[in-house]
């Protein structure tokens, strides 16, 4: 209380003691000033400072306590950062927000460490389930277990053991990467797989050395899964369905408020959800800024109906449409990933390509007749090389230039696909997490020589001029942003080694792909990414600076406070 009150003062004579005073210079006073702390701005005309003021929801000055006391008047909310550590809020680059929701209203399998924990956590929730009452679950991965299941196909066991403690209710468990799924025998009975059911394309249908579907369902073969799941929320009344959409973004919006998190790329939803969004950023109800993809829809119908959708900083600039997601493969660790040579530890296949390069190519095509931006979804090498192919084949034709179209993951590349994101202007949308969470097994499925010259190339990337925006495909990861920084500057796996530690960011360099370059892959460079005078106030204050403390401290790091448009949402 002391330091406050001494704090103020010497702002307030800091106000009378100037030559020229606000009121000699006719300066508004500022709605909100934080100081006291380190200002870590990321503006490389002015790196760091003490203060910052806050005016209209804007950044209004950035200085010393003493020139930022000028600002001071008798409304004004002074905040003692005490030595505490303000950045520019951080943004999400690549996530699902309504997913984030989501995963906190079903069974949370991020940190089961064996096939049993998975069964016990059913067990649990059938125990208090109505019959027929759907069980759901996401965040699994059979590399993470230990013991491996017997018998195992593809790393996972039957589903017996899972429908005996389940017989009355369907359960559908998403994979952590979303590209897979493990069902039960209720759940695969009502999507009527059996041993007759043939592989759709793009997806396999599991099997046991007698042909039986064991309940792992790869990429597209969950879909008919999905698709009962879905017909059994079609008995929703519309009230029921808008309380459900309200909470998914109430508890979204608190999760990543809680890590600092002031702005989110949403890799993508419908024209329903959409509609939902667009009403809510009327009413001023997004917690945090979003800027959403249309996903889900076919060429035809976004064709006709983007126009109609199509949203830039609408609500406060609270909400942005302006981009299309589609999906060329799978994942790496679902072995769907589409590569340029069949997998190490899979032989028999190089992938499950998910869209027609023709489907895709039409997709390019709306996007750039709409000026939409294109995200597309690749992890494998040969993934990144056809979705680059497009975008150079589509964007040749472009006289406009600077569409900022995305490749989503980029985790695998072969160097020579390295050059040609800067060379086309394509955003590296990465997750620094996933290399560290993924690490001790990506030479299982790439070898060791592919995985050291392909996988996660952060640093080649850089040293190419390519723009990197990080985030962590929340929920596939936690929406930590602090955790994909440490990662991506120290390549730290759980088991402490470093995953191929010379493609490291550099701390500065990782800062920037959590602020400026996000904010560059929507183009938002002049409205957010640091903290200089104009921009949107949206700041995160960390109890340690991410730049200076000692490497083995950033997990560790909290966040305090974090402000959007100068409002304080969040406090530790």
């Amino acid at each position: 209380m002391l330091r406050s009150l001494f704090l103020i003062c010497l702002l307030v004579i800091g106000v009378a003691g100037c030559g020229d005073s606000p009121e000699a210079t006719l300066e508004p006073m500022a709605d909100r000033v934080l100081t006291g702390g380190v200002v870590v701005t990321v503006d490389p005309e002015r790196p760091d400072a003490e203060a910052v003021a806050i005016r209209d929801g804007r950044i209004q000055a950035v200085g010393t306590p003493e020139a930022i006391g000028r600002l001071v008047g008798p409304d004004t909310d002074v905040i003692d950062l005490e030595g505490r550590v303000v950045l520019p809020g951080f943004i999400e680059g690549h996530g699902h927000f309504l997913g984030l929701g989501d995963a906190q209203m079903i069974l949370d399998l991020q940190r089961t460490a064996s096939f049993e924990m998975m069964i016990e956590q059913v067990a649990e929730a059938a125990a208090e389930a109505e019959p027929g009452a759907w069980i759901l679950g996401r965040g699994w991965h059979q590399e993470r277990w230990d013991p491996v299941p017997e018998p195992a196909y593809d790393g996972v066991a039957t589903h017996h053991a899972m429908s005996a403690v389940s017989p009355d209710n369907p359960v559908l468990l998403t994979h952590a990467s979303g590209h897979a799924s493990f069902a039960n025998a209720r759940a695969m009975a009502l999507a009527g797989i059996d041993r007759d059911s043939e592989d759709p394309a793009g997806g396999t249908i599991v099997r046991d050395e007698d042909g039986e579907p064991t309940g792992f369902l790869r990429q597209a073969a969950q879909m008919p899964v999905r698709r009962v799941l879905q017909q059994s929320r079609a008995s929703m009344t519309e009230a029921e369905r808008q309380t459900r959409f309200l909470r998914q973004v109430e508890l979204a919006g608190a999760e990543a408020l809680r890590h600092g998190v002031t702005s989110f790329h949403d890799q993508g939803t419908g024209f329903e959800d959409l509609d939902r969004l667009i009403a809510l950023a009327d009413e001023g109800g997004l917690p945090i800024r979003l800027h959403v993809a249309v996903r889900g829809e076919s060429n035809a119908d976004m064709d006709q109906r983007l126009p109609d959708y199509r949203r830039v900083g609408y609500g406060d600039h609270f909400l942005t449409i302006r981009s299309i997601k589609r999906a060329i493969d799978g994942a790496l660790g679902t072995h769907g990933a589409w590569l340029l040579e069949p997998y190490t530890d899979k032989p028999d296949t190089s992938g499950l390509p998910q869209t027609p390069l023709e489907s895709l190519r039409e997709t390019a095509e709306v996007a750039l007749r709409h000026g939409f931006q294109l995200n597309t979804h690749a992890i494998g090498d040969r993934g990144n090389r056809e979705a680059l192919n497009v975008y150079e084949d589509v964007l040749r034709r472009d006289e406009a230039g600077d569409r900022r179209w995305r490749i989503e993951h980029a985790q695998n590349l072969h160097p020579d696909e390295v050059p040609r994101f800067a060379a086309l202007g394509v955003i590296a949308s990465m997750q620094g997490i996933h290399a560290t969470s993924d690490g001790p097994w990506v030479p299982q499925r790439l070898g060791a020589e592919r995985a050291r010259q392909r996988a996660y190339v952060w640093r080649s990337l850089l040293d190419a001029e390519a723009v990197i925006c990080n985030g962590t495909d929340v929920p596939v990861e936690p929406i930590s942003p602090l955790a994909s920084y440490h990662a991506s500057v120290s390549r730290m796996m759980a088991n402490g080694e470093r995953f191929f530690p010379e493609q490291s960011m550099e701390r500065l360099e990782a800062l920037r792909s959590y602020t400026i370059g996000c904010a560059q892959a929507v183009f938002e460079e002049d409205l957010l990414g640091t903290i200089t005078p104009g921009k949107f106030a949206d700041l995160v204050v960390l109890d340690g600076n991410p730049l200076t403390v000692a490497e083995d401290l950033l997990p560790s790091l909290q966040v305090e406070m974090t402000l959007v448009g100068g409002d304080v949402r969040y406090r530790r």
